[in-house]
Order: structure tokens, then C-alpha cells, then sequence
């Protein structure tokens, strides 16, 4: 009986220690340490962290992101946005800043439903650290409308709604490869497909204008977005190049696979670094 307690041991705490939550690789598929992937983006005037809404190692290494970010920096305040504020929320995260109420701060706008746990704890880190939190993307009507009548129905709004969006009309390039995807995606679900495309588009277009307010402001920028918003440096990015040129961006995506020792061929390039998280890994909604 010994014996077989031994090997139980032995082979299960083997199995165990092979059991990993995730690996980080370079653009190339190289496999990189936190600390050097944090040296090498900590360098941009824009960091975007594309993210897996619903993954615990996403907002883990978020948070992580956000504290490094602010040991290395040597230059100008920082500025934290979030794709999970809309700009009309704007007020309301203000009011969260100055007084801390997340009552308050629930009772008063539509929250994520995982915002307490995965996303306060950035929020509370960058208030804590003394950095600049901000809303960044296009309210969410307005975004729907797009993807059922198209771009010519924003012509249609008031001027004053007209402030919770990019400015119009803004620029699309329907080559990326993330819009052709949504052109193809969007076929299927209605006649006009390239509504999907735009309807994603100025919520890009939307948060790479707000983050540039704040470079030109002379700010640094940390953001976070779901991944394809900046997957292989595309929209948010695309755009942030666009209203504010020659501004240096650094990439950080998430990715899911079986097995995370080897980054597979189809996430290379995705980002400059590529967190790959286990797919076993459970959802926090």
C-alpha cells in the first residue's frame, strides 16, 4: 500500500507540474519572460492589451501590465483607458475617481457583468497609482445603428450625439484582413455585410481617436480592448497611427491553445507579444 501511495504521488504530481495556465511568445513565436516583454513594450508611447473578456489570466497579466508600466515610466503621466466605457459614461467614471463609490458608479451607468471582478481592480490600480483613467469607445446605439442601416444613418443624428463617436465621417480601409473577415462574417447574417464591418470600425475608429487625445495631451497611453480590436496591428491601432502619426505602439494579445509550449502558426505576427492561455482555463462569466 506504500508503495502504490508513492507512485500515485509520483506520476500525478509529474502530471501536475506539467500542467501550465499560459506561456508568452514574441511576434515570431519565440517564447519571452513577462519581464522582457514588459522592456521591450514599456518603450511606446501606446500600449494596447487585447484581452479575452471572459479569461482570469487575461485580466491577471492586465493588472500586471498596468503596475510594470508604471515602474518603468520615466516620461509623461499615464493615461489608462478602457473599451468598457463608452464616452457618454464618461461623467460617471469621473464621479468614481473623485469619490470612490462603486454604488454609485453601478447605480448611475451599465456596468460589464464581470466588471467588479476583472476590471475594478485596473480601475482601482490606475487611481491608486495616480494615473488618468478614461473612456474611450463609441456608444454602443450608435454602433448598433451602423451595423443595421449603415454609415449614412449617423448623418441623420444630432450634432450634439455626434460627440460620442469618432469624427465624421471617419476613415475605412476595407482591406485589413480583421474587416474582410467581418464582410464575409456579416454576409451571413444580412444582405449588406459590410455593416459589420463598419459597425466594428467606429468602435475602432472611436477608440483610437480618444487614446490620441491623450497622446496629444502629452500623456502615455495603456488600453485595454478585446483582442481583435488590435489583433495583428489593426484597428485601434491602425487608427491611433492614422489621427496621430508616427506615434510608437505596442501590441499584447491573448490567444487560446491545447497545448501553450509553442505559439502555432497561425497566431505569428498576431501582436508583438502573444499570451497563449490553455484552453481548460475557466471563464469568469
Amino acid at each position: 500500500m506504500k508503495y502504490l501511495v508513492i507512485c500515485l504521488l509520483i506520476c500525478f504530481g509529474s502530471q501536475a507540474q506539467d500542467l501550465e495556465a499560459f506561456r508568452i511568445f514574441d511576434a515570431k513565436g519565440k517564447e519571452v519572460s513577462f519581464g522582457k516583454m514588459m522592456a521591450k513594450v514599456s518603450q511606446n508611447q501606446v500600449v494596447l492589451f487585447g484581452e479575452f473578456h471572459d479569461n482570469p489570466i487575461s485580466h491577471w497579466l492586465e493588472l500586471n501590465v498596468l503596475m510594470e508600466l508604471n515602474k518603468h515610466a520615466k516620461g509623461p503621466k499615464l493615461a489608462v483607458g478602457f473599451e468598457m466605457f463608452e464616452l457618454h459614461q464618461a461623467k460617471a467614471l469621473n464621479d468614481y475617481i473623485r469619490n470612490k463609490s462603486y454604488k454609485a458608479l453601478k447605480d448611475s451607468t451599465e456596468l460589464w457583468t464581470n466588471f467588479k471582478t476583472d476590471y475594478k481592480p485596473v480601475l482601482d490600480s490606475a487611481i491608486a497609482q495616480g494615473n488618468i483613467p478614461f473612456a474611450a469607445n463609441v456608444t454602443r446605439k450608435y454602433a448598433s445603428l451602423v451595423f443595421k442601416k449603415g454609415l449614412s444613418a449617423l448623418d441623420t443624428l444630432p450634432e450634439d450625439q455626434k460627440k460620442w463617436m469618432a469624427p465624421l465621417p471617419f476613415p475605412f480601409d476595407s482591406t485589413l484582413t480583421q474587416y474582410v473577415e467581418l464582410i464575409e462574417m456579416g454576409k451571413e447574417m444580412h444582405a449588406s455585410g459590410i455593416n459589420f464591418a463598419y459597425a466594428q470600425a467606429i468602435k475602432d475608429a472611436t477608440m483610437g481617436y480618444s487614446i490620441t487625445q491623450h497622446i496629444k495631451a502629452g500623456k502615455n497611453v495603456y488600453f485595454l480592448n478585446g483582442a481583435f480590436h488590435s489583433d495583428f496591428h489593426q484597428g485601434i491601432m491602425w487608427y491611433v497611427q492614422h489621427y496621430a502619426p508616427g506615434t510608437s505602439v505596442g501590441t499584447i494579445t491573448t490567444v487560446s491553445q491545447k497545448d501553450v509550449r509553442k505559439l502555432q502558426k497561425e497566431h505569428l505576427n498576431r501582436a508583438d507579444f502573444i499570451v497563449v492561455v490553455n484552453e481548460t482555463m475557466l471563464s469568469t462569466h
